[in-house]
């Protein structure tokens, strides 16, 4: 019997074939309409259903590029179930370079949202009714804010043996972030639905980077295996080990000055360690940043100015850090080509 289409915004999908559909969102100042882009690709087998979106936060453009590069993949030619990939979802954000809506409202935080609601509120709502509710399991891509670089990391709301535990392990990631749900975010209505959800972060906004994006394509296809919606093995190379940290915090700047880092991102720091000093133009007056505990620096920096109390340095903690470093060195090595510089 053949698979009867799946509907998305009003245009009906076939079993067997892929579609791009412009999912109306808003109108701008000059009445120009303006669309979420959307690309469904729905399989002749019965499986899940997911979704894979970017461009929430409109400066993160790693994101869009995860997704432009899955979509352009061979394996999807055999694909069970049905994937969503929404490459932008703050159009608004992506065409000004910002984060933000025109409101200054962030998008991740309007979730569910509302259809009478602020500009922030109406956008996801759409998002959600048009598109979040059809999916199965989610995948959320973002990078670190303008400014600051993560290293490639899964956030996650975890509980043994469930679905999100095992999209986790399978992505591949180093860094697996047991992270508290935030209220208005996309995550935390998934979750609430029972949909397993991933957020994959990594690099750095308004920036291509490599090590970010292949290990973010590659993840998510090995989701996508793990889940059904592909047949057989990664064929390079299986997922580096990844191990879960168990709680994080920010090393903030002493003092108002010039930043001179003292490690690299995915460094092992220990409790106490000078993590980077801060210094006035003239050098009179200098701040040493200290690590807040023992772990790996999962977050940093990239502006050399800081202010005090800034958060400069995200450093990760695990019970086991001798894996973990482990963990972050053989994912380093598993890049092709390796970056020259990681921070």
């Amino acid at each position: 019997m053949a698979r009867a289409p799946f509907e998305l915004a009003g245009v009906r999908v076939a079993a067997g074939s892929r579609t791009q559909i412009d999912v109306p969102v808003a109108r701008l100042y000059t009445h120009a309409p303006l669309h979420i882009p959307v690309e469904v690709v729905h399989g002749r087998q019965h499986g899940p259903v997911l979704l894979v979106c970017g461009g929430i936060h409109g400066d993160e453009i790693n994101s869009v590029e995860i997704v432009r590069r899955l979509l352009r993949s061979r394996q999807l030619q055999s694909v069970r179930g049905t994937l969503i990939a929404a490459p932008i979802v703050n159009v608004f954000g992506f065409v000004q370079h910002s984060r933000y809506l025109p409101d200054r409202r962030d998008l991740n935080r309007c979730f569910p949202g509302s259809e009478s609601g602020s500009l922030g509120g109406r956008v996801a709502a759409l998002f959600r009714e048009q598109i979040v509710d059809h999916a199965t399991h989610i995948i959320d891509l973002h990078t670190g804010a303008i400014h600051r670089t993560n290293l490639p990391q899964i956030r996650a709301q975890l509980s043994p043996g469930s679905e999100t535990e095992r999209m986790a392990s399978a992505f591949g990631a180093p860094v697996i972030l047991n992270a508290e749900l935030r209220e208005g975010s996309l995550r935390h209505y998934a979750q609430n639905r029972g949909i397993p959800v991933l957020t994959y972060e990594a690099g750095e906004a308004l920036r291509f980077d490599e090590w970010a994006i292949a290990p973010g394509v590659r993840g998510v296809l090995r989701v996508m295996r793990r889940i059904g919606m592909l047949t057989g093995e990664h064929r390079r190379r299986p997922p580096p080990a990844a191990e879960l940290a168990n709680g994080s915090s920010w090393a903030r700047a002493p003092i108002d000055g010039i930043l001179r880092p003292q490690v690299r991102l995915g460094a092992r720091v220990a409790r106490g360690e000078v993590l980077g000093k801060v210094a006035d133009p003239f050098g009179n007056a200098e701040g040493e940043v200290k690590s807040m505990a023992d772990g790996i620096v999962i977050g940093m920096s990239r502006l050399p100015l800081a202010n005090e109390g800034e958060a400069l340095f995200h450093v990760a903690r695990f019970d086991a850090i001798e894996e973990a470093e482990s963990a972050v060195e053989s994912f380093q090595s598993s890049l092709e080509p390796p970056p020259d510089s990681l921070y």
